[in-house]
């Protein structure tokens, strides 16, 4: 199919058979898997799971590529009848809990809102066993970066209290066409069994942690201003003179179940 790539749905599709190999080998797909891919695209990654799955699930917003797939996917795959089902939807509306429990979230992510729907994947994460995603390198450095580092922030401390994720592998530019202009890397993401530490509030968890990397040069007695007063920081043991990047996630954890009581 000759498909030109769409700027708004942020099309970039991988090409390089290598770098699907190894994708494909991380994700080690078994026969009996609830999988869904997100934005499936022309095929490269569909293709070599549907050969290794019973049943595949895709969610597909571009209608001219869901035409594409009707039609591809309607032949049989090295003498097997292929077991797809496309779901028509924008990946931020979709219900990824409807497909059932254990399921496991593959995708090659479009840059321009990849950081939506890792949370909006979060609201789903009850269902979800592993989440496997090429994402935009310097998107991925920040979701497994260590306090006090310069990549650590709002989405590093929001993501690691629920996930545990690893850090893959770096995809070149020239694996895509078109190239995008910045280097990829694959991530896998865990959803914790158990949490580490329990916010009792999570939304006021989220407020303390998106008030606190707000104005990141500011100290946290500036960013908490309203919220965490000094005889709160003396209660916590935390140094009101340093920064939000400088905080654990069970520090952050530790100051919303204090607030919340």
């Amino acid at each position: 199919m000759k498909h030109i790539a769409k700027k708004r749905f942020g099309q970039n599709f991988l090409t390089d058979q290598g770098v699907i190999s190894s994708l494909v080998e991380a994700i080690s797909p078994k026969s009996d898997d609830i999988m869904v891919e997100i934005g499936p695209g022309l095929g490269a990654l569909t293709k070599p799971l549907l050969q290794k799955l019973n049943r595949l699930h895709v969610v597909e917003v571009d209608r001219d590529i869901i035409a594409w797939m009707q039609k591809e996917y309607a032949k049989p795959l090295n003498g097997k009848q292929v077991g797809i089902e496309i779901h028509n939807s924008d990946a931020l509306k979709f219900d990824f809990s409807s497909l059932g429990e254990r399921i496991r979230v593959v995708g090659n992510l479009p840059y321009n809102i990849s950081t939506p729907i890792l949370f909006h994947l979060l609201d789903n994460v009850a269902a979800i066993t592993d989440m496997h995603f090429m994402l935009q390198k310097e998107v991925v450095e920040r979701m497994v970066a260590a306090p006090s580092t310069a990549a650590y922030g709002r989405l590093s401390v929001m993501l690691q209290y629920r996930l545990q994720m690893e850090y893959l592998f770096t995809v070149p530019p020239e694996a895509f066409a078109p190239a995008p202009k910045v280097e990829s890397a694959f991530v896998r993401c865990i959803p914790y069994g158990k949490l580490p530490c329990i916010a009792k509030d999570e939304a006021l968890f989220a407020q303390v942690v998106t008030a606190a990397f707000g104005q990141r040069r500011k100290t946290l007695r500036n960013t908490l201003k309203g919220l965490l007063d000094d005889e709160g920081f003396t209660t916590l043991t935390i140094d009101a003179q340093l920064r939000a990047e400088n905080l654990g996630v069970t520090d952050f954890v530790a100051i919303a179940n204090y607030l919340s009581a």
